[in-house]
This record gives structure tokens, sequence and C-alpha cells, in this order.
């Protein structure tokens, strides 16, 4: 018998944490501009990557992690080439290898956000 409870207990508690995880919100444009904004200077007039810029692109890679996540972010990112008309193709392909930050897509307006994996 006192077996049983606890096992119901138990079951109780798994259902409680369960309901209580907090939910993981997808990602947004606003997320991948806030992350990105240490990089405007870098990604339209090139020179230096600043150690903000960098932390910046990896927390937004470890942000996207999902293949709608990323697609997400790349959507993004084309999105912003139309606001920010100065960014420079150049300096944003690079960037992700600058800060050592490996991402399964080009940093580029004419990247096919679909496609990306």
């Amino acid at each position: 018998m006192a077996g049983m409870i606890v096992m119901k207990v138990v079951c109780i508690m798994v259902v409680f944490m369960v309901v209580a995880m907090p939910y993981t919100e997808a990602l947004s444009c606003n997320d991948v501009r806030m992350k990105l904004a240490p990089c405007l200077k870098y990604l339209q007039s090139g020179g230096m990557v600043s150690r903000a810029c960098c932390n910046g692109v990896k927390g937004l890679d470890n942000l996207a992690r999902t293949i709608p996540d990323r697609k997400t972010a790349c959507n993004c990112m084309k999105a912003a080439y139309k606001t920010y008309s100065t960014i420079k193709p150049d300096n944003a392909a690079g960037l992700p290898n600058k800060c050592g930050v490996r991402i399964p897509y080009k940093m580029s307006p004419d990247t096919d956000c679909n496609k990306v994996k």
C-alpha cells in the first residue's frame, strides 16, 4: 500500500514538473536584431569585428539550433539587408568565420532561406 502511494506521489510530481517547465519561445527577428546590433558598424564599413559583435553572433548561433529557428534567423538577416542598404554582403558573409562560428548557410541577401538545414 505504501509503495502505491509513493508511486502516485512521484507520478504527480513528474506531471507538475512537466507542466511547470518554462515555455520555449521561437526565435524572432527582434532577437536577431538585438544579437547582431553590435555588428552593424562592421557590416557597413568593415574593419575590426568587436568582441560584443562576436558575442552576439555566438549568442544567435546558440538560439538558432532548430531548423525553423535557423530559417527565421536567415529571413530576418535578409530583411536587414533591405532595412540597412549599406550592409556590405562580403562583410556579412565573412562575419561568422571571423567570430569562430559555423552556420549552415551563407549570410547573403541571395540565400534561399527555405533550403536552410
